[in-house]
């Protein structure tokens, strides 16, 4: 039993003198390195993706506040004109009613007018 774990031991430390003599080794760091550089540039690209889609988002947020902007405007403008063409329908209304009223007095003041004259001429 000893002899095994001995032989165990030995081999483990086989193993690690392998693994700290690659670790050391310039072929490793230039490996370790190169995997860095991959990294640091796929956290570049990644970042940058990230800032284009957010401008992305903001420039299409001010394109449609704008459109909402024009969109109100212009349902306000419609409003004014709406309002203002009912203004001049109802004043217009007015005229044509104050003129129909006007006529009327002036048809009735000509009937009694034309009474008068009979009474005056029957007397």
């Amino acid at each position: 039993m000893a002899d095994r774990l001995r032989a165990s031991k030995e081999a483990k430390q086989v193993q690690l003198q392998r693994a700290q003599a690659a670790a050391a080794s310039p072929d490793a760091t230039e490996r370790r390195e190169a995997r860095q550089a991959v990294v640091a540039a796929r956290n570049i690209r990644l970042a940058t993706r990230k800032a284009e889609e957010q401008a992305r988002r903001e420039r299409e947020a001010a394109r449609r506040a704008a459109a909402e902007a024009e969109a109100l405007r212009a349902e306000q403008e419609s409003r004014a004109a709406e309002q203002a063409a009912r203004a001049a329908k109802e004043l217009e209304l007015g005229r044509r009613e104050a003129a129909e009223q006007a006529q009327r007095e002036a048809i009735l003041a000509a009937r009694r007018a034309g009474r008068k004259a009979k009474k005056r001429r029957g007397r």
